[in-house]
């Protein structure tokens, strides 16, 4: 009986730190925190939390999500 081979884990995306240097929050412009864990770009002064996907990060507000307190 043929095994199946097992999908390999996700592997998290990372983001080149020289992107992170020139990349700022489109409200604030200020600097933005990168959140490796749950793959965000957070702007504290904003409170928003904008998503990467596929390594590419998603700067339009409208599709940040709203940090809480």
């Amino acid at each position: 009986m043929a095994t199946r081979p097992h999908a390999p884990a996700p592997q998290q995306s990372r983001i080149d730190p020289r992107l992170l240097e020139v990349l700022v929050c489109p409200l604030t412009q200020d600097t933005l925190e990168y959140d490796a864990e749950k793959q965000e770009l957070i702007s504290p002064a904003a409170r928003l939390a904008y998503p990467i996907r596929d390594g590419i990060p998603i700067m339009l507000p409208e599709e940040a999500r709203i940090l809480e307190r």
